[in-house]
């Protein structure tokens, strides 16, 4: 009689369950890996249809039986545009680039374009009336000045009027600005804008 030894028996079962466990869970963690990716280009795609920039990091191992995700999102970049604008031309008006663009959004405006007129017209504030805080030659004719009491108020009323009465009467370019704003221009006011403007993106 033959005698069949317990490790041999074991073995012999242990082989084969080991085998189908072993194919059963590969194929289940790639088809919750694929599931997971196919949501994460979903999710990037609608982030990119709305603006919103991401970074993605994965862990090398992956957690439970998904892969491990982080997303994070990133802040606005366009007070930091203006930053750097600003400190490269050496301006006091750095400290106000969060202001310039909640204005800007406030009013519907180019972020860039108060910031490219004030560059137009006082160099960034380097050439101005004494404490009139008027970077923009706004409401300077001759010997008339207009003063205001803070940066702040003047970012803000600048902007106002620039929606009112001009992108809210089809003055929407630098040209179309220039024709109202210094109309004695031969065109370089806008060029100028424009160049300044570039110089933001």
């Amino acid at each position: 009689m033959r005698i069949v030894r317990k490790p041999v028996v074991i073995f012999t079962v242990w082989i084969p369950l080991a085998v189908i466990l072993l194919t059963a869970t590969t194929f289940t963690l790639l088809r919750l890996s694929n599931s997971m990716l196919a949501q994460q280009e979903t999710l990037a795609r609608q982030n990119n249809a709305i603006g919103v920039n991401e970074y993605h990091l994965y862990a090398s191992v992956p957690e439970v039986l998904g892969t491990f995700t982080s997303i994070f999102k990133t802040g606005d970049a366009r007070p930091e545009i203006l930053r750097k604008f600003f400190k490269k031309y050496n301006s006091d008006l750095v400290d106000y680039s969060d202001f310039f663009v909640q204005t800007a959004d406030t009013y519907n405006l180019d972020f860039r374009l108060l910031p490219a007129i004030a560059m137009q017209e006082s160099n960034l504030c380097k050439k101005i009336p004494e404490d009139s805080y008027n970077c923009w030659g706004f409401g300077i004719y001759g010997d008339k000045v207009t003063k205001f009491k803070s940066y702040d108020q003047a970012i803000e009323t600048v902007a106002k009027t620039l929606r009112a009465q001009y992108n809210d009467k089809g003055l929407l370019s630098a040209e179309e600005i220039q024709s109202k704003y210094t109309p004695t221009s031969n065109g370089s006011w806008a060029s100028s804008v424009n160049h300044f403007m570039e110089q933001m993106r």
